[in-house]
């Protein structure tokens, strides 16, 4: 018995609450009026994460690096239409504030800002095209 409760407080000490309960890798599913638009998502440090054609769910790291939180940014085009762009910000993870009760110190201020799972990324993101205007002729 006594080997079960340290086993279980060695768990609980090493590790996060927010790692333990919730992810640090958080589906986003990307739609864009009008659809079939070509969506770029590069991070952060501009590099390319995911291309593809709306609609369609991307899963994507919440965290970018100790105690940072990842932002994207979405490029879309469609043919006829103003190329237009979107951000995408991670806010705090509830859970993270459970490490008050369950993951102590270590997971408040290593484990789950390490592994970003004190990040969360929204659910969805939308991103309107407006169709090109009207060239004026001479």
């Amino acid at each position: 018995m006594r080997t079960k409760v340290l086993a279980a407080s060695v768990i609980a000490l090493a590790s996060g609450c927010a790692s333990i309960v919730s992810d640090s890798t958080w589906p986003l599913e990307v739609t864009a009026t009008p659809a079939e638009t070509e969506v770029e998502i590069r991070n952060e440090e501009g590099q390319v994460v995911h291309k593809g054609r709306t609609p369609f769910t991307v899963s994507l790291d919440s965290g970018a690096g100790f105690f940072d939180g990842e932002t994207y940014t979405l490029k879309a085009t469609s043919a006829g239409h103003e190329p237009a762009q979107a951000t995408v910000d991670t806010h705090m993870n509830g859970w993270y504030f459970g490490n008050i009760l369950f993951g102590g110190l270590i997971g408040l201020f290593i484990v789950d800002p390490a592994t970003g799972a004190m990040w969360k990324l929204p659910k969805a993101a939308h991103i309107d095209l407006v169709p090109d205007s009207p060239k004026p002729k001479p």
